[in-house]
């Protein structure tokens, strides 16, 4: 029997573990929009029903891929439910992809057809024009009225709101991830649904029950796991477009927020924010952050503000979640002064590892690596790749870190982010840790750049703190003192805001080409020498 003619699967995907919790209340109000519009469980599961019977009609099924161009909307997470139930693999493009880049994505995974809300519309005209002759037939589908497209949602509602039987098997790939990389196409992370209907099961500390999460940073990326969970728990969803601080606080207390995920850059910005301190928080039970390093002395001051709330989940796109932090743990250090990301996920196993492969002892250094049932499947048509970073079910991560006694992992950097400058190895992340507990410095991302003779040299971009002026002697001294001369920046950035990637990481690859390769770049150099450079912000 071929792929496409599959009989009904016995498996229960995640689509329909969610659908089944719906059914069970279908008038509860399961989600708001940023609009403020309501939508019950019944309306919510009959629509993902009807548009999965007119996407496999359209040939949308097991082993096609459909590319999701859409934001923070119902619509969106009706389209990805939708394609996923009818059986195909979905490929999620974000707003901060430039049009070729989604369309190199596109083609690489083979896309069959593109659905777009109608936030993104104009930007799917612009992406169709970027993709190949060869995909000049490719349906392009809104999910809103057009005046120029043809509405998906539309059709949908003309068939029954019917169950559609799930064909999908637990090996199947639910979502191909192109995370990360800000130019070329990034690799292609096949997720299987097995893992991530098990992704969904597990109770969160904190995050309410029901739960009510707020999602103000994109579906694309962990939002939209956590909405899944969330769903599946029998709770409530508040969209909102984008996260804008002010309108986050007041959407907390409005809604009667248990629980919402931001990566640290963001979560500064909500303490920064002067309604802080008017706000009632006092339904928020839970704030999961990740995703990049956080400033010990910001996170005391979360804890101080917010209160026991402060979840921090270390992980990577390849083996998804990995250890988690708890209230009053993010401040532990190890015995050379690093911070913990926590102890590992349930199900989940770590070892530390030299490059012969050998299990290293406690507090040995080497490369993380990860056996987990959230794991990838591998990379999407790279099994050269696949083969480097996936071996004996165990993951690779490229990270350096060690464990203590007590099962603590502490990561001291990426392999791949290494600086390597005479006299030793500098790790981007280790510095970061020690800048951030400057009390000049806000922010700070640190990274490499090579002269003309291929010499690295330590840059640091900081963001300063409230009233103070970093200085480069001053920051030399003072990591010299504390971690030795090869760590100590040869050149301090001090800019109005650390530039991000569209996934919300810090940019170092833009840091380096505006602030080491300038060519036009505006640059205006103070006095002492330090480099303010607007336009990077």
């Amino acid at each position: 029997m071929s792929q496409h003619h599959r009989a009904p699967s016995p498996f229960t995907s995640y689509v329909d573990a969610v659908l089944a919790t719906l059914s069970a209340t279908p008038r509860r109000t399961v989600l708001t929009d940023a609009e403020g519009r309501t939508t019950t469980a019944a309306d919510f599961r009959d629509q993902v029903y009807g548009l999965a019977a007119e996407l496999r009609a359209r040939g949308a099924t097991v082993g096609a891929t459909v590319a999701l161009l859409t934001g923070n909307t119902v619509e969106a997470l009706v389209a990805r439910y939708a394609a996923n139930l009818a059986g195909a693999r979905v490929v999620c493009l974000y707003d901060g992809m430039s049009a070729p880049t989604m369309a190199s994505i596109m083609t690489s995974a083979e896309c069959r057809m593109l659905l777009a809300d109608a936030r993104q519309w104009h930007l799917a005209e612009e992406l169709r024009r970027e993709l190949p002759r060869s995909a000049e037939g490719l349906p392009t589908l809104s999910l809103a009225p057009t005046t120029n497209g043809e509405d998906a949602l539309a059709h949908a509602l003309r068939r029954p709101a019917v169950p559609v039987p799930s064909l999908v098997g637990p090996d199947d790939d639910w979502r191909i991830g192109y995370t990360g990389g800000t130019t070329g196409v990034p690799k292609g992370i096949r997720m299987t649904h097995g893992p991530h209907r098990e992704g969904i099961e597990g109770r969160l500390d904190g995050a309410g029950d029901p739960p009510r999460f707020l999602a103000c940073t994109s579906l694309a990326h962990l939002a939209g796991f956590l909405v899944d969970r969330t769903l599946y728990q029998g709770g409530s969803v508040v969209l909102r477009h984008g996260f804008e601080p002010a309108d986050a606080l007041a959407t907390i207390e409005r809604e009667r927020i248990t629980h919402t995920w931001l990566l640290p850059p963001l979560l500064y910005q909500l303490l920064d924010h002067p309604a802080l301190a008017g706000t009632d928080l006092s339904s928020l039970g839970r704030v999961t952050y990740g995703g990049t390093a956080a400033s010990p002395a910001r996170l005391r001051q979360a804890a101080a503000a917010l209160g026991p709330v402060l979840y921090g989940w270390y992980g990577q796109a390849e083996a998804q979640l990995i250890t988690e932090t708890g209230p009053g743990e993010q401040e532990m250090t190890g015995p050379d002064g690093h911070l913990t990301v926590g102890r590992a996920m349930p199900g989940v196993q770590i070892e530390i590892r030299d490059t012969d492969g050998a299990a290293l002892p406690t507090g040995s250094r080497g490369e993380v690596l990860v056996r987990s049932p959230y794991a990838m499947q591998g990379y999407w048509k790279q099994p050269q790749l696949t083969a480097q970073v996936l071996r004996d079910d165990w993951v690779h991560t490229g990270d350096v870190g060690y464990l203590d006694e007590r099962g603590y992992l502490y990561v001291v950097d990426r392999i791949k982010e290494m600086i390597v400058v005479v006299g030793g190895h500098v790790y981007p992340a280790e510095l970061e840790e020690l800048l951030l507990r400057h009390p000049a410095v806000a922010q700070c991302t640190v990274f490499g750049d090579r002269d003309d003779e291929a010499v690295e040299h330590v840059h640091a971009a900081v963001v300063a703190a409230a009233g103070h002026q970093p200085d480069l002697a001053e920051i030399r001294e003072f990591v010299t003192t504390r971690k030795g001369r090869i760590y100590a920046p040869e050149a301090l950035h001090v800019l109005p805001a650390i530039p991000l990637t569209a996934v919300g990481k810090p940019d170092r690859q833009r840091l380096r080409a505006q602030l080491c390769h300038p060519r036009e770049q505006v640059r205006e150099t103070s006095s002492d020498g330090v480099l303010s450079d607007t336009a990077a912000s």
